[in-house]
């Protein structure tokens, strides 16, 4: 079961204000969206609340990490 509708709300109000912490709350601090809203943030505060927002709206971390998304290269 995923995370409630008032985590989830937090979690975005967060992200608007401050879109690395929003990401980092959700997926940690070393994850590959936490690197990307970093690095959105750093080059434009707007591309980086809108990144933040996908990844903890729509990014689910449990597909990511059961290997769902994406398979290691051999």
């Amino acid at each position: 079961m995923g995370p409630d509708r008032t985590a989830i709300f937090l979690e975005v109000l967060i992200a608007i204000l401050v879109p690395p912490l929003g990401v980092f709350l959700r997926h940690g601090c070393c994850s590959m969206e936490f690197c990307i809203c970093l690095l959105l943030t750093i080059l434009g505060y707007v591309p980086g609340i809108i990144y933040a927002v996908y990844a903890i709206v729509v990014v689910d971390r449990e597909r990511l990490r059961n290997g769902d998304y994406y398979h290691p290269i051999n």
